[in-house]
């Protein structure tokens, strides 16, 4: 009896008053023996969030400890305002004020960012639809809000939040910004240099001063990270030519009043300019020092350079990677003498041990299939770690197309001395691909032409791609799919359906067409890690429509020959070799394509091959020469004239640009241009920075030379007879895909010549 009346009938434990509560023995309650648990206070919340968060069933005893440890439990979900427990008898009430529920977060006055960004934003930080509500968040988010005009120069942004409330404990939330001016760079300032001109390490920097460009690239906005950057840009300048102790002192970055400009000094110490003087091995290196003496990049005499010093360190270790030792040590220690301004290195190496790979983990893709990524891979799990195969595999999924970046991380696995997992890192890049092109001519007037690619659909890795032509002359509908790995082994397959016609120019000759329908099917085979030989077959069909006036007398023959219909099937054959470092802005390497086609069966019987050959030579980081040449020839077999459908065609873009697009080579006596079963293409750019740009790869522009033509099958290929132009340019990566832009002035042409001197084209090089 006193026991039950010790007991309180009724008690309130706040959160605010638990600990005091349980600290005096008057206030406490004793234990008991919970028959019952009730919640009260729900209105969204599930029952049992609250049970599931509780230190006690029913059945159990109940102590102040746990009635403290149940509280800071419930506080802890972040659900609740307010919680309170009641006894009465051997019941025990939990009584809760649920948080109001964010219904809607809004923004006003936000034109900077696209609102799904600054909800991305939020969201990362909790704040997000149907979360709960709380002030403590609110004022996090517009701290997070200003940070990200901060992050774009808008030092003056303002923030207001507006919390209206709405039925069934709801809220919303509205942003109101005032984004003010963006913040300029008013000036760079270089302190200390001595041996290089301001204005020459200035150009270094991706930041500058506004410039008329400034509104494309945004050099002219402060960002810390591009700050960061561009100082260990000009820290790469100096190690790399002989400033082995160069340093920066410091960073003064000073923003005026009106939060409208922004100065920015740096303090750096050149330090003395060292000459390498020897370099030597020191450690295990496996029994093959020769081979890793093959590898120093360190010119003893020549100065002190980082670029090789890193070079050489990678490559020992890469060269350890490929016998397996994955935690293999390299260090370059140098020995410096600065009495006389020299430098030797010691080169430190330390195998370790050999490791397997465990797992390989692919994240980012968040569209494309793993098993897309992991085709590639050359390197194997549960295989002794191979760093040759590794850095196949992140070359093999790069060209893939489909990523910005690809990065593969070594991480060693907790609890073992040899193993690791390769984490692949990659970034996911828009895959679609819209073509088009125009040009303009008295004859033709405006041509268009028109396309769709997916290069991963649904990503599968396959391609998908329509191709449409306006042209009055050229007219055609072309559906292709490629599915690159139709085998397991890596056969590709592609499947393409087109349908083209062929018409002269309006007073040229008379209304007749030319219209091609067909289908083919090729396989791809890799015979090495760059090399890919492909197998194909089709079948064809050409109409002649004679139209109204007489046919060309080429034509008509082709006609009297085989009939106005006729079929044939070509069998193909090429190769290809991709060396280049990218394949939508290509800075080095090497392309080449071989493709052979030989009509086996059916009305025309013949032989047709071409040649293609791209180089890219990186002059410096701003500057690349590029150069094409292709060289087509054709010929008719057992007796047959070569089809006059099959001719190469020569002229505009991606040819000889100034002239239009398939003008020149042979004509007949209506003037219609032919094409010619020879051809010869040799195109020539200076690819520079456009100016304003600074650094920036994705607006350039180029210079170019062009020369060509295509012959007929008597002619022998005559130098004398190539046609040729010069021109300017602007290429420009645009959100719909490359788009280059040139204006060409043609400098070898013959009367009769079509040209055309202003042509832009997406998609296309050259």
């Amino acid at each position: 009896m006193q026991k039950n009346l010790s007991r309180f009938k009724f008690r309130t434990i706040s959160a605010i008053a638990a600990s005091l509560l349980l600290a005096q023995s008057a206030w406490a309650v004793d234990p008991f023996t919970v028959k019952d648990i009730r919640v009260e206070g729900l209105q969204r919340v599930e029952p049992g969030t609250i049970f599931a968060s509780l230190p006690f069933r029913v059945g159990e005893t109940y102590n102040d400890d746990k009635g403290s440890t149940a509280i800071r439990a419930l506080f802890g979900l972040g659900l609740f305002k307010d919680v309170r427990l009641e006894v009465t008898g051997d019941v025990l009430v939990v009584i809760v004020e649920e948080r109001p529920t964010i219904a809607d977060v809004n923004f006003v006055g936000a034109k900077e960012f696209d609102k799904d960004v600054l909800k991305k934003a939020l969201r990362e930080i909790g704040l997000a639809d149907g979360q709960p509500f709380d002030k403590a968040l609110a004022d996090k988010a517009e701290q997070e809000l200003k940070r990200q005009y901060i992050n774009r120069s808008m030092y003056g942004a303002e923030i207001v939040t507006t919390v209206t409330p709405i039925e069934r404990n709801r809220v919303n939330l509205s942003f109101n910004v005032v984004e003010g001016e963006t913040a300029k760079i008013k000036e760079i300032r270089i302190v200390g240099n001595q041996a290089f001109g301001e204005s020459t390490l200035r150009d270094l920097f991706d930041l500058n001063t506004p410039g008329w460009m400034s509104w494309y690239t945004k050099s002219d906005r402060y960002s810390r990270a591009k700050l960061n950057a561009d100082l260990e840009t000009l820290r790469s300048y100096y190690l790399a030519r002989g400033y082995l102790e160069f340093k920066v002192d410091s960073t003064q970055v000073a923003i005026s009043p009106d939060k409208q400009d922004v100065s920015i000094t740096i303090n750096v110490t050149e330090g003395a300019r060292f000459v390498v003087s020897g370099i030597k091995l020191e450690g295990n290196y496996l029994g093959k020092d020769e081979e890793f003496k093959s590898l120093v990049t360190i010119k003893p005499g020549q100065a002190y350079n980082a670029d090789t010093v890193a070079e050489t360190s990678k490559a020992f270790t890469d060269y350890f990677g490929t016998f397996g030792y994955a935690f293999a040590r390299v260090e370059a220690v140098p020995e410096i003498d600065r009495v006389n301004n020299r430098v030797a290195f010691v080169m430190q190496g330390e195998p370790s041990r050999r490791a397997y790979v465990r797992r390989i983990n692919v994240a980012g893709n968040n569209r494309t299939r793993d098993e897309v990524v992991r085709r590639e891979f050359r390197q194997f799990e549960s295989s002794w770690y191979d760093g040759d195969k590794i850095r196949l595999s992140r070359d093999r999924v790069d060209r893939l197309g489909f990523f910005t970046e690809v990065n593969i991380d070594t991480q060693e696995v907790t609890g073992t001395v040899d193993q690791v997992d390769l984490a692949v890192n990659v970034v996911e890049k828009p895959t679609g691909n819209l073509q088009l092109g125009a040009g303009f001519s008295s004859a033709e007037k405006l041509s268009l032409t028109f396309g769709v690619q997916q290069e991963n659909v649904f990503g599968s890795g396959n391609y998908l791609g329509v191709q449409v032509n306006t042209s009055k002359i050229n007219r055609q509908l072309v559906l292709s799919t490629v599915d690159p790995y139709f085998t397991a082994s890596g056969i590709s397959r592609s499947l393409d359906v087109y349908f083209r016609t062929v018409r002269p120019l309006d007073g040229q000759g008379g209304d007749y067409g030319l219209k091609t329908t067909g289908a083919s099917m090729r396989f791809g085979v890799p015979f090495t890690e760059r090399d890919t030989v492909y197998f194909g077959a089709g079948l064809e069909r050409l109409t002649i429509e004679p139209g109204i006036n007489a046919l060309p007398s080429t034509y008509q023959a082709y006609a009297n020959l085989f009939g106005y219909s006729s079929n044939s099937v070509p069998l193909t054959v090429g190769w290809t070799r991709d060396s280049r470092d990218s394949a939508l802005v290509p800075t080095k390497g090497r392309y080449q394509r071989v493709f052979g086609e030989w009509g086996v069966a059916g009305d025309a019987r013949y032989l047709r091959g071409n040649y293609q050959t791209q180089q890219y030579i990186p002059l410096n980081k701003q500057f690349t020469v590029a150069l094409n040449g292709e060289l087509g020839w054709g010929a008719g077999l057992s007796g047959r004239p070569f089809p006059v459908f099959k001719n190469f065609a020569s002229g505009g873009l991606g040819s000889v640009r100034g002239f239009q697009q398939g003008s020149l080579g042979p004509r007949d006596a209506s003037n219609l241009a032919l094409g010619g079963p020879k051809k010869i293409t040799l195109n020539a750019e200076m690819i520079a920075p456009f100016p304003g740009t600074g650094n920036d790869r994705t607006l350039r522009m180029y210079g170019f030379v062009d020369a060509g033509n295509v012959f007929g099958a008597n002619d022998p290929y005559r130098l004398n007879d190539l046609r040729a132009s010069v021109g300017v340019g602007i290429s420009w990566i645009s959100p719909v895909g490359p788009l280059r832009v040139a204006i060409a002035n043609p400098i070898r042409k013959q009367v009769g010549d079509r040209i055309e001197r202003f042509q832009f084209q997406i998609g296309t090089s050259f």
